[in-house]
């Protein structure tokens, strides 16, 4: 009997140093992660941002050139390459788990799965999204012809007197009456 609880007490102390040597794999690639970030940059150069390992962003340039542009181009362009750096997440935190903990545990696989789907790819980028570049509100309407076949419009109409004798103080509509009888 004193053998099964030898051996009982090695495999506890095994399981427990497991655990414990696991516990701070994790950390130590919790850590490798947190202390990095990821830099990308516009395909033309105007935009440049950094964000940390959790997607946010944490540094934003944009160049002086980028005043020439239409700002709907400008922040479609931030957009872009803010998501392609966050589509970097996933390769980052699988460089890390490579370097602590291994590709082969179940939990950094759950981990990874749920970066990728966090932090998809971004679209390809053959061509630019349409920039909507009117706005308008209300009712659709036809656009106006060419200014030359444009008609004149009416002349506005003139502005109504008050007949004289009439002071605008007087205008109480209550004809002389008191309003609570």
């Amino acid at each position: 009997m004193p053998e099964d609880i030898g051996g009982s007490e090695r495999m506890l102390e095994q399981w427990q140093t497991n655990i414990e040597q696991k516990a701070q794999r994790y950390q130590q690639m919790a850590e490798l992660v947190q202390g990095r970030s990821i830099t990308e940059t516009s395909k033309d150069g105007l935009v440049r941002l950094t964000i940390g390992s959790n997607g946010i962003l944490t540094n934003l340039e944009i160049a002086e050139q980028a005043a020439g542009k239409r700002m709907a181009e400008v922040s479609a362009e931030v957009m872009r390459t803010l998501q392609r750096a966050q589509a970097r997440i996933p390769e980052l935190l699988q460089q890390a788990m490579a370097e602590t903990i291994g590709t082969q545990d179940e939990t950094a696989n759950v981990l990874f799965s749920e970066a990728k789907k966090n932090f998809p790819a971004p679209p390809a980028e053959d061509v630019p999204p349409p920039v909507n570049r009117e706005l308008s509100f209300g009712i659709d309407e036809e656009p106006a012809p060419p200014a030359r076949h444009r008609q004149q419009p009416p002349p506005p109409a003139p502005p109504t007197r008050r007949p004289p004798g009439r002071r605008p103080e007087d205008d109480d509509d209550f004809g002389g009456q008191s309003f609570l009888s």
